[in-house]
């Protein structure tokens, strides 16, 4: 899978249009990126990924890059 497709798993589960997240874009940043979305974002890691994230890895988080690159393992 490639980053872009990656991304645009990001941008589906946060509702957003295509080409709106980029891997420097800090997350704080991002105003759906609230707790619904981390809840979701922990789905889609194990049902895509097989990563199973705690609260403490999505703390850590601080980039688009942080998720992707979690992606990536």
């Amino acid at each position: 899978m490639t980053e872009r497709e990656k991304l645009a798993l990001l941008e589906d589960m946060l509702e957003l249009d295509e080409g709106d997240l980029s891997m420097d874009m800090a997350l704080d940043d991002v105003d759906e990126y609230d707790s619904m979305a981390k809840l979701s974002l922990i789905v889609l890691m194990e049902d895509e990924f097989d990563v199973k994230l705690t609260g403490e890895m999505i703390k850590e988080f601080e980039t688009v890059g942080d998720i992707v690159a979690l992606m990536n393992k």
